[in-house]
């Protein structure tokens, strides 16, 4: 393919370029809401229990550790207690009960944050003495607006880091110190502190379930700082600056600072997010530190690489280019490597340099990517079957194009461009602009992580169980399908009569119906076990989504009580996640 015919696709190319950037913003603008990343495993008391006396304590466990942002027990009158007395240990949080608690049914409420900064809750409804009403429905709304902070707002924070603090890398070390792209990267630097700081606004009010309205409040901020992004925000500002400086600076200061800055700029990515929560921790905080810098320095040296290339480029087609060509005795190559040189003298050896090192910092990246990828998916299937694993592919798809254009610039331009070749240098600065759009849509990719929690997540999201409270005048029901999700499960039942006390029954019976999806009633035979509980331990829930209950209780030889209810059943681990408002 000669020069020419490259030159001439280059429409094309941008043209898809477009269509890539439009189907990426559909798919991101389906993600409408956070699924948890950690996962609640036990409480005491348990869900549903009825005991005797007020509990002393209380114990939530999760998945992973955690950190809370508010805790409070609604009694059965409906007034609000707040918990403000608790110790974190590990993955438990252990919570001092407030005294002289009544009789009757309560809501223990809580809403961590847990290690990758993302906000879950919940609730567990427990008895003193006696159940004495249907629980307060617990709800989660979703403010768009600060979803979309959220989203925004890292975007922001990864082009201050990547396109500034690279930026600043490769201006000291790549072109050094040469002044073309410094408006560029100045300009990205001060998005990014933008970024950090609407980063913490948007992370405080999510953590709070706050709208927007609120974004002033100090209790925003400080929930903001006291959870893992926090951190991760405070040393990227540190990054930033760093990277300020060693613009303004000169000599080996300059060079000193700016290698600062990339070390901090990974170091910050390491310290919150998905995989810095997964195990093993120091692997997989190393694989982020690593994956982070190689982005740094590929990414920070586009724009002022290719600002430089394209002054030279600019003085190659001057008018003077016109008046040289007259000459017989002098080439039109020799013409643009004088250009060249006389046009910007750093920009051949720092592309020269760029070229050398580039293939090493791509491989670190797909060694930490493919690090990260195997922990974070567990199984190929996931790729597929989750919202995670489709942006994942659609990144790696991206990063293929990415590739594919540094190949071309590594193996097909870069030495004509070095040598002074005018066509190559003017087609080598559009596809370094190309690849910059390029990392502009993987950093939404990155960024919409936040809102899809990884399939690793998802199996410990699944594994938890699904329960139901059913209340009548004649008796009372604690329904629990264990593990909660579509497929096999244990579903058991522990029934209480009208005054809170056991129901003594002869014959328990689950009927299982989805009116919605066509599924007719369907009956199933418990058993009761040594607790006292009725269950069936191997009963297939074929699908996700509400299903409608009913308990056939015989408890006298002419006797029937029939309670009906609700439950909610989540998909399988590897089912497809759907979001929903």
């Amino acid at each position: 393919m000669t020069e020419r015919s490259m030159i001439d696709r280059s429409p094309r190319l941008h043209r898809l370029a477009r269509l890539a950037m439009l189907a990426l913003f559909g798919l991101l603008a389906q993600i409408a809401v956070a699924c948890a990343h950690a996962s609640f495993s036990s409480s005491d008391p348990e869900d549903g229990a009825v005991v005797e006396r007020a509990p002393s304590t209380y114990t939530l466990s999760f998945s992973e550790p955690v950190s809370p942002l508010t805790l409070k027990l609604v009694t059965p009158d409906g007034a609000s207690i707040p918990l403000e007395r608790f110790k974190v240990k590990d993955r438990t949080v252990e919570i001092v009960a407030p005294a002289d608690l009544g009789r009757g049914t309560h809501v223990l409420t809580w809403r961590v944050t847990s290690a990758d900064g993302h906000p879950i809750g919940g609730s567990i409804v427990f008895s003193i003495g006696t159940a004495t009403a249907e629980p307060p429905p617990i709800g989660d709304e979703v403010d768009a607006v600060v979803r979309a902070g959220v989203l925004g707002s890292k975007v922001a924070l990864y082009i201050g880091l990547f396109i500034g603090v690279g930026g600043a890398f490769a201006s000291r070390w790549l072109i050094d110190g040469a002044r073309r792209g410094r408006n560029v990267v100045m300009a990205a630097l001060g998005i990014g502190i933008i970024g950090t700081l609407a980063s913490l606004a948007f992370q405080g009010l999510d953590a709070l379930g706050a709208p927007i309205a609120l974004i002033a409040e100090p209790r925003v901020w400080s929930t903001a700082m006291a959870t893992s992004v926090g951190a991760t925000v405070s040393v990227a500002a540190v990054a930033i600056a760093t990277a300020v400086a060693a613009l303004l600076s000169h000599g080996h200061v300059s060079r000193l600072l700016s290698l600062v800055a990339v070390i901090l700029t990974g170091a910050a990515l390491s310290l919150s997010g998905h995989a810095a929560a997964a195990e093993p921790q120091w692997l997989m905080r190393t694989a982020v530190f690593l994956h982070a810098v190689a982005i740094t320095f590929w990414v920070g040296a586009l724009a002022p690489l290719g600002l430089a290339l394209r002054a030279s480029c600019s003085q190659v087609e001057s008018p003077d280019v016109a008046q040289m060509q007259q000459k017989q005795t002098v080439t039109r190559t020799h013409v643009s490597a004088s250009r060249l040189r006389r046009g910007d003298p750093a920009a051949a050896a720092a592309l020269r340099r760029f070229s050398t090192i580039v293939p090493y910092a791509v491989a670190a990246l797909v060694a930490a990517g493919l690090v990260l990828a195997v922990v974070q998916v567990r199984e190929p299937r996931a790729l597929i079957d989750t919202a995670y694993g489709q942006l994942l592919l659609a990144k790696a798809g991206l990063l293929v194009g990415l590739f594919l254009l540094a190949a071309v610039n590594r193996w097909r331009l870069t030495g004509p461009a070095v040598a002074g070749n005018g066509p190559a240098t003017s087609r080598l600065v559009r596809l370094v602009a190309a690849e910059t759009a390029i990392v502009l849509l993987i950093f939404a990719i990155a960024a919409s992580w936040r809102f899809t929690p990884p399939p690793r997540a998802l199996a410990a999201v699944a594994e938890q169980a699904a329960t139901a409270h059913i209340h009548t005048d004649k008796a009372i029901a604690f329904v629990k399908a264990m593990p909660g999700r579509a497929g096999q499960v244990d579903l058991s039942v522990r029934l209480l009569d009208g005054k809170s006390q056991a129901l003594d029954a002869k014959k328990v019976t689950f009927v299982l119906s989805k009116p919605d999806s066509g599924i007719e009633p369907f009956k199933r035979p418990a058993e009761q076990d040594a607790k006292g509980d009725w269950r069936n331990e191997h009963m297939t829930i074929p699908l996700p989504g509400t299903w409608h209950i009913r308990i056939d209780v015989l408890s006298g030889d002419f006797e029937m009580v029939r309670l009906e209810g609700q439950i909610s059943i989540r998909p399988s681990a590897s089912a497809t996640i759907t979001a929903t408002p």
